[in-house]
């Protein structure tokens, strides 16, 4: 076990603390995927963390055992994006990955995922090349993460034509990340989103055959994640970095009570965040906005209409990393 578990209290003031322990675990993550792709595995020391993050030595050694488990945390952080991304993509274009061919499953994770790591190197760097660097944990995780996609690729016998070698897919992948890792470490070799379809020719040939290759490399059509609709995934950063407002466990509270309810009302959020004094939920949420975490649609008292408030896109990132639930 590499991250260290907290108390299990049922009290006001352990919650608020949990809150606040999690918000710097957060921190500390992001602040590793920085450092380390600033400085590679072996200049990534726990002070540099600490000092990125704004967070002192004995919060990290209380949230992680050692460096090498806060390294095992954002990469659980990198794997939890890509999977949300590939789910995204077929979400927005109203496909269901179970109704889908295996190639357009395939074509549609890797579209996602070249995506995601030409707008975050980083993230590509930390996934790709540092984790051959690690400790037997990290190896662990490497390992684990490659024989996911192994099994994923040989999905392919069964909408296959031909009988591929029993070590095929796990020689695709390896070729795959080898020419990923390649570009990875060189310069000015262009978008990765530009291997979709060599990358898919090589990966359905074994068990479509070379008409089926031929087809994937040719491919001109639209790919099905349609780039998130022409948007590029947004990059990592920390949303708490120069925030003008400090999070208390009534604040997260207010927050995941507009992620659950947008557009609500004053006293909606202060009755499902648990606040009856109305100056102080309408207090509280001028603040919120005026800290760029929320916005109101509404008219508001000067048309005698109720506000309408929901989160700005940074408020969103701050209310997922802390998502308390609201009672």
């Amino acid at each position: 076990m590499y991250v260290k578990a907290q108390p299990n209290t049922s009290t006001a003031s352990a919650r608020e603390g949990g809150h606040v322990l999690e918000m710097q675990r957060r921190r500390l993550l992001l602040a590793y995927s920085e450092v380390l792709g600033e400085h590679g595995l072996q200049g990534t020391s726990v002070d540099r963390v600490c000092k990125r993050a704004g967070v002192s030595r004995r919060t990290f050694y209380d949230l992680f055992l050692d460096r090498e488990g806060c390294f095992l945390g954002a990469l659980e952080v990198a794997r939890e994006r890509i999977v949300s991304e590939i789910l995204s993509a077929f979400v927005e274009t109203g496909h269901n990955p179970g109704e889908c061919e295996w190639n357009v499953r395939l074509r549609a994770g890797l579209t996602v995922l070249l995506e995601l790591f030409d707008a975050e190197p980083v993230l590509a760097r930390m996934c790709l090349v540092e984790t051959l660097k690690g400790g037997p944990p990290v190896l662990a995780w490497r390992r684990a993460a490659i024989e996911g996609l192994v099994r994923v690729i040989d999905e392919g016998r069964v909408d296959g034509k031909g009988d591929p070698p029993s070590l095929a897919a796990e020689g695709i992948v390896g070729g795959v990340l080898s020419v990923i890792h390649t570009r990875l470490l060189e310069r000015d070799t262009g978008p990765l989103l530009a291997l979709v379809n060599p990358l898919m020719g090589m990966i359905v040939h074994p068990y479509l055959g070379p008409a089926g290759a031929a087809r994937e490399f040719e491919h001109s059509g639209p790919n099905l994640t349609a780039t998130h609709n022409g948007h590029a995934p947004d990059p990592i950063r920390d949303p708490f970095k120069d925030l003008p407002i400090r999070i208390t466990f009534r604040t997260a509270r207010v927050l995941a009570a507009m992620g659950a309810r947008p557009g609500a009302s004053n006293r909606e959020i202060g009755d499902a965040a648990g606040i009856a004094d109305q100056g102080q939920i309408s207090k509280l949420l001028r603040r919120l906005e005026r800290s760029g975490l929320a916005s109101n649609s509404g008219e508001g008292h000067s048309r005698g209409e109720p506000n309408a408030w929901t989160l700005t896109q940074r408020g969103r990132a701050i209310q997922s990393t802390i998502s308390p639930s609201v009672v």
